[in-house]
Formats: structure tokens, C-alpha cells, sequence
């Protein structure tokens, strides 16, 4: 597959969110941002900021698209406070391995797991890089749709910054 990464505008928040539930990406596409009111959001902002302070390469940007949290000389590293969205964070971190690898750049992945103080590393392989193209694909899809796909209650919807947006009963 050949695909203009920066063109297509894919920040690696729409990766996590296509893994997590295709409503908040669609409303993330349209620019309906609910995470600056979440005190979960901002709790996790902060552990970050003070997470890995010595690493010198930390919060890098490439091509003002993909927000890289560290990298070092081996690998990319993405701060997560749990894994309990494991698959989505895995799949951020691919993504960023799979724009690297397009640029020439060659990293392993570390998920560092900062509350439950354990690292996951991975690889990008074929068979990952199919399975981005295929979230880029379906990214994509979900951004053209004229109305958000339909909602589906989740066992994290209640923890989610769009809760409210999500749930909210109107008055008769």
C-alpha cells in the first residue's frame, strides 16, 4: 500500500481511538475534543510530564503530525499510565514504528506502563504493517461517515472523556 502518511494527517491519537471505540475517533475527526474537561485526561498529562525526566529526546515532534512521548537510540517509547487499553497502545506505538520506518528511521517499541511499573517492547513486522494500513484504511472510512457510527456501551464508557457527549439524555 502507498500512502502519503502527512497528507492523510493520521496522528497516532486516531490509531489509539480506532482501537478503542469508532465513535470517539469519528468525533475526534470532526474536531469535537472533550479531553481538556477530563480530570483523567489531565491526571494522566501530568504523569507523563513527570515520568522519565533525564530522558534527553522526550515529546519529539515529526512532520507536526506524530508526537513521539521518548526516543532514544534504539527504541521509540510511549508512556501509558496502565495497559488496560493494551491493543490500542500497542497499535499507536506500531504506527509511529511503520511513519518512522517510511521515513528510513529503524526503532524497536517500548510501552512503558508507568503505574503498573512493567515495559512491553515490540517489533514492527509484516503482518503489524498490514494491520496498520487496514486501521489507516478504516480511519479513513470512519472520517467521510456523515453521522458517528452507533453508539456501543462499553465497559470503559464511563471513564471516557466523552461520556457525557455519548450519554446525555435530552429533555422532552
Amino acid at each position: 500500500m502507498s500512502l502519503d502518511l502527512e497528507k492523510l494527517n493520521i496522528q497516532g491519537v486516531k490509531i489509539n481511538y480506532y482501537h478503542i471505540c469508532k465513535r470517539k475517533l469519528w468525533l475526534f475527526t470532526k474536531g469535537i475534543t472533550m479531553e481538556q474537561n477530563s480530570d483523567r485526561v489531565m491526571s494522566g498529562k501530568i504523569i507523563h510530564e513527570n515520568s522519565y525526566k533525564r530522558k534527553k529526546y522526550k515529546e519529539l515532534l515529526i512532520d507536526n503530525l506524530l508526537r513521539l512521548d521518548i526516543m532514544d537510540s534504539e527504541y521509540v517509547r510511549e508512556v501509558k499510565i496502565s495497559s488496560k487499553m493494551k491493543k490500542a497502545d500497542e497499535m499507536q506505538l506500531y504506527y509511529y514504528l511503520y511513519y518512522l520506518n517510511k521515513l528510513g528511521i529503524n526503532k524497536k517499541g517500548m510501552i512503558n506502563y508507568v503505574k503498573e511499573k512493567k515495559q512491553e517492547e515490540i517489533e514492527l513486522t509484516s503482518e503489524k504493517e498490514k494491520e496498520i494500513e487496514k486501521t489507516i484504511e478504516g480511519i479513513i472510512e470512519i472520517s467521510k461517515m456523515k453521522k458517528p457510527p452507533t453508539l456501543k456501551k462499553l465497559s470503559y464508557c464511563t471513564k471516557c472523556a466523552y461520556y457525557e457527549f455519548c450519554f446525555v439524555k435530552e429533555e422532552e
